[in-house]
């Protein structure tokens, strides 16, 4: 199952729920009031949240609805989305619980504000996944669902193969100078890629601010972090440097503004 076709079944789900409605007139509101034997989700609390038009809702304002939770304005958005774009929203309504769109949104505009860049969608994805995805989890949001599918088969699902070699463990530092030139490397690599999509105000300023053999001595590996799979910790270098180079692009703005 594509995402698109995943979300539509959410979308049609939320409709069911909506059908399960009775009504019974109040006099002291003067009007109907309805309740609702859902299966699939908190219909009132999404009634009260996105404003549902209780007398009319039909399946396309459940795809609008369900839009919304993914970060979109409209269904319609997902027909000109990049698969980048359409993996972050799926990852929002999947993690709605973990993340709220309106602080997602407040984060990226924050970023992309105070740094002077506008993040591509792939990079928007990076962030969501090594940033919010990653860490622990000290605050749990509303879920509108009533049930969470735990195990869901999309088309770029995981990789069921699982490796049977053993893997080399890093357990002091610091490291041997093989290792500390790859990690050297891998770290550099990383720096321009981040680079090349922030765009810094300041350039010459960000790169000079740059240090490879800090990033990964101070940033990547530290001794409480021992022992540690080798191919794992070099795979924090890409998850590390992005908050790392958006923060040496700030530090580069601050020198620029105090040298004029």
């Amino acid at each position: 199952m594509t995402p698109i076709e995943y979300l539509k079944l959410q979308a049609k789900n939320l409709h069911k729920d909506f059908k399960t409605q009775t009504s019974s007139f109040d006099p002291k509101l003067r009007r109907n009031v309805y309740d609702y034997d859902p299966k699939f989700f908190k219909f009132d609390l999404l009634v009260d949240d996105f404003n549902i038009n209780e007398e009319n809702f039909k399946l396309g304002n459940a795809l609008h609805v369900i839009a919304k939770l993914c970060g979109l304005d409209k269904w319609s958005d997902f027909s000109k989305a990049s698969p980048a774009k359409i993996e972050l929203s799926f990852l929002l309504y999947d993690n709605m619980d973990r993340v709220s769109v309106r602080d997602w949104v407040d984060y990226l505009s924050r970023i992309e504000t105070e740094n002077k860049v506008k993040l591509d969608d792939e990079f928007k994805l990076q962030i969501f996944t090594d940033v919010f995805l990653e860490g622990e989890q000290d605050i749990y949001y509303d879920d509108y669902r009533l049930s969470k599918d735990e195990d869901i088969e999309i088309e770029w699902g995981k990789d069921d193969s699982v490796s049977s070699v053993p893997t080399t463990k890093i357990s002091s530092l610091p490291l041997n100078k093989d290792d500390r030139e790859e990690f050297i490397t891998a770290a550099n690599q990383a720096f321009e890629r981040v680079f090349e999509r922030i765009e810094p105000e300041n350039p010459e300023l960000t790169r000079s601010l740059w240090d490879a053999e800090k990033f990964i001595d101070e940033d990547v590996l530290t001794p409480d972090m021992l022992p540690i799979d080798r191919n794992y910790a070099l795979s924090l270098i890409d998850s590390f440097s992005v908050g790392y180079v958006i923060q040496l692009a700030a530090q580069a703005d601050d020198q620029a503004l105090n040298l004029n």
